[in-house]
């Protein structure tokens, strides 16, 4: 048995357990009590995600009627600004996320906890209690019976019957429930006592639990809205004061006509930074606490104020491109003041102690998340630059089909969402069945949402491509790239899933290394590929690109390693 035992042990150590993804799929369309989970923050969150690029692309139409230069200049600045916020966004937004979960279900676990210890210890007083009365009862019981020079059998029957009693009486006090019941077999005289003790522990426990769900102390959520603040004032002050040379940088010369208006728009969008990095930390918060209809809320809310509030500032004020500038600022501000009123009925902002501020741990994986955001910049923007290159045709064309195929991403973002909390949690909890099965769900989700935006992706821009432009030359090379654009959605869907599933487990780490070294094959690839094949080379490096980050995912979780090593040494069905 003992031999037995070891050879399964030395050959479970060696299995790869790259199985695992396929475990339980036929089950992936099942409304069960995880499928359930997934959906209800998933479907939120992808709305969310959504709400600003519909937002963004109706504020363009306001602008475009101002005329070509304005709507230039306005594109130019957003190009700025969006640049930014990336690199901070980022980073905050999933370190927040991952964070406030974690720490979220540590708290709820202790607070199960706790009331259970004030039953054990209000149960020791009661038999303590209980203890003390046999005992004076006993003793008032000895006076008489030395007092009585006559009948002593009756005495003596009394007394059988009196210990009789205080030896029922003790059993029955300890044998108090630790559950908090008290009093399993009363005494009609003891009755109404022990229903009030026992209904006014259970009141005290209510109104506690009531307390503690009406605020919680989550150290990482006043961190993430400190660091917001802080990032929010340095990338506003940081951009009105260098917008001249951003600008310059962008190609938009001094004596250029552009230079005006976008000065304009990008000095006025940058002040409502702080509001985009606060409201987007608190999205993080939210998320963590697997709540993301409260963002959606605030965000449709935001959006639709800066649609109203567009044609007022800049048709009706005349206030042109710093009237748009000026609505989506208070749009964000908006935004950020819904989340925070929201937030405070649920966490307490200040934490007791300065100390519970966690910066060194959100700086340190800040970092990593970082390095991940500049490698995944510089592939897509190294992308870019070589279709530029080729000319205005296919870099019309270029810019078309990248549009599309980030912007399916959305929904697979919605599932990354949901699989980061879900997991944080079950992690937090060292719930290792629930991780695999979350992980497991989400990414067979993912695979089956990337087959669905390969055919509507690939029909849409096949019949619907002259939306986009009426040059028969882009809308050649538009349909050319069809093949890449739709046939990638599965790796595209499956590589953001796991990118959820990565920060879920807080493997921050492995993230921005593997990032990184996909970001060298790719630039290779996009180098090499664009200089031999031009528009088609750059499309089949960029495919090259996500397969590489889905491999990366499939590796890291596949081979049980990193925080998935409780998966290695167990046989999966």
């Amino acid at each position: 048995m003992a031999e037995d035992s070891t050879l399964r042990s030395s050959s479970s150590r060696w299995l790869m357990p790259v199985l695992v993804f396929f475990k339980d799929a036929r089950l992936v369309f099942k409304m069960d009590s995880i499928g359930m989970e997934i959906l209800r923050i998933a479907f939120p969150a992808a709305l969310a995600l959504a709400a600003d690029p519909i937002a963004s692309l109706i504020d363009t139409a306001f602008i475009g009627r101002l005329g070509p230069v304005e709507l230039a200049a306005v594109g130019v600045s957003i190009a700025i600004f969006n640049q930014a916020s990336r690199i901070t966004i980022f980073p905050l937004v999933n370190i927040t996320t991952s964070f406030v979960a974690e720490e979220d279900t540590i708290e709820r676990i202790k607070k199960v906890k706790e009331p259970v210890q004030g039953d054990e210890d209000h149960n020791d007083s009661l038999e303590k209690g209980e203890a003390v009365k046999s005992s004076k009862r006993s003793t008032e019981m000895k006076e008489p019976e030395d007092n009585l020079e006559k009948g002593s059998s009756k005495t003596s029957s009394t007394e059988e019957n009196e210990a009789t009693y205080s030896n029922n009486e003790t059993k029955e006090s300890s044998s108090v429930p630790q559950n908090g019941t008290l009093c399993n077999k009363p005494l009609a005289a003891n009755t109404t006592t022990c229903n009030k003790s026992a209904a006014q522990s259970d009141s005290e426990i209510s109104s506690a639990t009531k307390v503690t769900k009406k605020k919680r102390d989550i150290p990482s959520a006043s961190t993430a809205l400190f660091m917001g603040s802080i990032l929010g004032l340095v990338q506003a002050i940081f951009l009105v004061f260098g917008a001249k040379v951003l600008l310059n940088i962008m190609g938009v010369k001094s004596d250029s006509p552009m230079m005006s208006p976008a000065k304009k728009y990008l000095t006025l969008r940058s002040l409502g930074a702080p509001a985009v990095l606060l409201s987007l930390a608190m999205q993080g918060v939210f998320r963590g606490f697997k709540d993301t209809k409260t963002p959606l809320y605030a965000t449709v809310a935001g959006d639709l104020a800066n649609i109203i509030l567009d044609p007022i500032f800049i048709f009706v004020c005349r206030l042109g491109v710093s009237g748009a500038a000026i609505a989506h600022v208070l749009s964000q501000y908006l935004i950020s003041l819904i989340l925070l009123l929201k937030l405070m009925k649920e966490v307490h902002l200040l934490p007791p102690s300065l100390k519970d501020l966690q910066f060194s741990r959100f700086l340190k994986n800040g970092f990593w998340l970082l390095t991940r955001v500049i490698a995944v910049t510089i592939c897509v923007t190294l992308a870019a630059s070589r279709a530029a290159t080729l000319g205005s045709i296919p870099m019309a064309a270029f810019q078309i089909c990248l549009q599309v195929w980030l912007t399916s991403s959305l929904l697979a973002d919605g599932l990354a969402v949901a699989g980061q909390a879900i997991l944080a949690g079950a992690f937090a909890e060292k719930d290792y069945k629930k991780a695999t099965l979350a992980a497991t769900r989400v990414l067979q989700m993912g695979f089956i949402l990337g087959l669905g935006l390969a055919l509507v992706v690939g029909l849409g821009l096949y019949f619907g491509s002259g939306i986009f432009s009426k040059d028969v030359n882009v809308i050649h090379l538009i349909h050319i790239g069809i093949p890449f654009v739709a046939a990638t959605q599965p790796i595209n869907s499956l590589a953001f899933v796991f990118d959820g599933v990565n920060f879920g487990a807080s493997d921050f780490v492995y993230s921005a290394y593997s990032m990184v070294l996909v970001a060298i094959a790719s630039i290779a690839s996009i180098f090499v590929l664009s200089k031999a094949s031009g528009f088609v080379g750059i499309w089949v490096a960029l495919t090259i690109y996500m397969g590489l980050r889905t491999f990366a995912g499939v590796w890291r979780m596949g081979t049980g390693t990193g925080p998935w090593s409780f998966l290695r040494g167990r046989l999966l069905p």
